[in-house]
């Protein structure tokens, strides 16, 4: 009984120091056992590790890749067209140790550091001497971004850092050009518009002159065929009247004084005229049995 009480702690005791001895690093981690401060051990491999109990403590780092916005800045490429850009980058942590050293304040110091020369980067970058803004909206964006990514590589590794890639998300106007852009890219487009106006006002205007002209000889076509085709009639007319009056000239001119008494009692019912006249020579049969030229002249 005595001999257990003094086992149980010893149990006990041995428990907390095998687990202040054990650690473990998994696959996607890196560590560094650290004793007073100062770095004893660098592991990179994931597994089972030691340690010294109470006077050694580890200090665990990502060692996946990392992902960092950075905040909008503003650049002025060789055209002095000042543009507003924002970017991410991938990176990683490759140099644990250099990272402690360098980077006392951990990752958030680290991250903010790497905004400082990603930025200071894209300045250099995209303000450098014959990269104008049409050459960042182009295709060759990719090989200026490459450039990015090499320079601030260069200067991030002084961190223990590894700069994996750098791209570009949005490439806009400051707000204060937007109004004005927009006026420009406006005014052009009602510019365009009037053109468009004009050039269609011009054709109309053609087709309409065209439209006029083919009716003018279209209708003066027509009045000179009906001319001709009236002409042709009363050619036709005058040689029916002809030959009519050529076959029985009594009957003849017996039909056209009927014409001429229809004509003249349509138009007025009442005449003063003398009872003998000749006008009237059929009402009394006076011109019956004989020649007379008084209805043809009548009929007129």
């Amino acid at each position: 009984m005595r001999r257990s009480i003094f086992l149980l702690p010893l149990g006990i005791l041995a428990v907390i120091i095998a687990s202040q001895s054990i650690f473990v690093v998994d696959e996607r981690q890196r560590a560094l056992v650290l004793q007073f401060g100062q770095i004893r051990q660098v592991i990179n491999e994931p597994g089972l590790n030691f340690k010294i109990p109470f006077f050694q403590n580890v200090a665990y780092f990502e060692d996946r890749i990392l992902s960092l916005d950075t905040a909008a800045t503003e650049v002025t490429p060789s055209d002095d067209r000042r543009l507003v850009v924002d970017a991410f980058a991938r990176y990683r942590i490759n140099d644990v140790e250099r990272f402690v050293q360098a980077v006392p304040g951990g990752i958030r110091q680290a991250e903010t550091l790497l905004e400082d020369v990603l930025n200071d980067r894209i300045r250099a970058v995209l303000g450098a001497d014959g990269v104008t803004s049409n050459t960042i909206l182009s295709e060759e964006r990719a090989r200026l971004m490459v450039q990015i990514t090499a320079q601030a590589r260069a200067r991030a590794a002084s961190l223990g850092i590894d700069v994996l890639d750098v791209r570009l998300k949005q490439t806009n106007l400051p707000a204060q050009n937007l109004d004005a852009t927009f006026a420009r890219m406006r005014a052009e487009r009602e510019r365009e518009a009037a053109d468009e106006i004009a050039r269609g006002e011009e054709a109309a205007q053609r087709i309409r002159a065209q439209a006029d002209r083919t009716v003018v000889e279209l209708v003066s076509e027509a009045n000179r065929e009906a001319e001709i085709t009236r002409g042709e009639a009363d050619a036709e007319r005058t040689r029916i009247f002809a030959e009519a009056f050529g076959q029985d000239t009594e009957f003849f001119d017996f039909t056209r004084s009927l014409t001429a008494y229809e004509r003249a009692l349509r138009q007025n019912s009442t005449f003063v005229i003398s009872p003998d006249s000749e006008f009237f020579e059929y009402f009394d049969g006076s011109a019956l049995g004989g020649g007379n030229a008084l209805a043809a002249p009548a009929a007129e």
